[in-house]
């Protein structure tokens, strides 16, 4: 049966939207944001209020290209939809600002150039952001201040000044920049280049490329842990995660999981780190110490982000075809729940918001575009000169047809 949509309840000095009830911790228990959408996705935890209580995950899913997208409300601690918020366009990145009062939404949707900012004590859209065409990744610093937004099909990362909701510079990485996330310290930005299979590190105050780091093939989502000492790149098109230690920007492991990785996200313990793998319909658990594959949890059909609980009891994985949410226990790391959300939920990228202190660190995926370019012979960066070199072909074409219900998927390139 399919959910009503219903309104906002005003709660204390934000609003969550929930079905009637009466006031309880339930309300109080903050936000579990999960972006999905078919190219690059974050999931944000913002957690608030009492103590051990659940937060309520937010799924955004993009309406299969219709413009009609939707962000789905799951109540984490009974895993069942408690409201459909309707969303204009095709809803893909999100991230909020680190006093929950913002949330930052990509519309990813063909020639759409647009960020909606959405005003969380009323759950409405209050400003539109101009970031330039096919805005991808979204990440968001830990004082709020600035969000950060891959262009997707170009070499550019567009800035969001949070107080007056304009982008206030424009910074130069990769060609085809994809995923983003945030050092826990908000000095470092971390950019994957998915056609120069590598992974800018931009220093924050200076605004510059501080270095460049190969990764392997098709790089597309990353997770920062949170202590910020390593880097976790997921790369499409050798099935592959690239561990980088962030003092010296080298890659220091390499770990085989299943086919087309497509989003990644750390536990806050950071001891463990969860991959998507699209094509096999799995998640593989990395153990962070051994960097291990040391499990593989089947989910549901074409999965696409994965974020994890403030507890690191739970992952929840968004499955793109089969319209539905995978919750995993860690702790057995089996399935204990499927949540039937809107048409196209897809990627993750975890952003937490610690219920005291208010700190944030930014986790992974903000994932591989669903339809990610097909890897070409990608011209070599320079450590050293810190620049990304042109590659020599055009950006791909991509085809999508639906059939069936299904989605069939043609990549071409010159």
């Amino acid at each position: 049966m399919k959910n009503k949509i219903i309104p906002a309840i005003p709660i204390a000095t934000f609003s969550i939207p929930l079905p009637s009830m009466t006031m309880s911790s339930k309300a109080h228990r903050g936000y579990t944001i999960i972006k999905s959408f078919g190219i690059t996705a974050l999931a944000i935890l913002i957690l608030a209020g009492v103590a051990g209580a659940a937060p309520f995950a937010y799924v955004t899913s993009e309406g299969n290209y219709t413009n009609n997208g939707t962000v789905s409300v799951i109540d984490t601690a009974t895993d069942t939809v408690t409201a459909i918020i309707p969303m204009a366009g095709c809803s893909w990145g999100i991230v909020a600002t680190s006093d929950d009062t913002k949330v930052y939404v990509a519309d990813s949707g063909l020639l759409s150039s647009n960020v909606s900012v959405i005003d969380t004590s009323t759950n409405t859209v209050n400003a539109t952001v101009n970031v330039g065409v096919c805005p991808w990744g979204i990440a968001v610093n830990p004082a709020g201040t600035r969000v950060y937004v891959t262009i997707h099909n170009s070499t550019n990362v567009s800035v969001i000044d949070t107080a007056t909701n304009s982008v206030t510079d424009t910074l130069s990485v990769g060609i085809d920049p994809c995923g983003i996330a945030v050092s826990p310290d908000g000095k470092k930005i971390y950019v994957t280049n998915g056609r120069n299979n590598t992974t800018s590190v931009i220093d924050t105050a200076t605004k510059n490329i501080t270095a460049v780091v190969r990764v392997g093939k098709g790089p597309w989502d990353v997770a920062v842990s949170p202590d910020g000492t390593k880097v976790y790149v997921a790369n499409e098109n050798d099935s592959t995660v690239s561990v980088i230690d962030t003092a010296t920007n080298n890659v220091i492991a390499t770990v085989n999981v299943g086919n087309y990785p497509y989003s990644i996200s750390v536990n806050p313990a950071g001891t463990k780190a969860y991959v998507v793998n699209q094509d096999d319909n799995t998640v593989s658990v990395i153990d962070t110490a051994t960097n291990n594959v040391i499990a593989t949890v089947p989910v549901g059909v074409k999965p696409i982000g994965v974020a994890v609980t403030s507890d690191g009891k739970k992952a929840y994985v968004t499955n793109y075809v089969s319209n539905n949410v995978s919750v995993i226990d860690t702790t057995t790391n089996t399935v204990t729940a499927t949540v039937n959300v809107e048409n196209g939920p897809c990627g993750i990228v975890g952003h937490f918001i610690d219920p005291v202190t208010k700190s944030n660190s930014t986790m992974g995926s903000n994932s591989t575009p669903f339809l990610n370019p097909v890897t070409q012979t990608e011209n070599q960066t320079d450590n050293a000169g810190m620049k990304e070199k042109s590659s020599p072909f055009m950006s791909p074409i991509l085809v999508l047809a639906v059939v069936l219900g299904t989605f069939k998927y043609v990549r071409k390139t010159k």
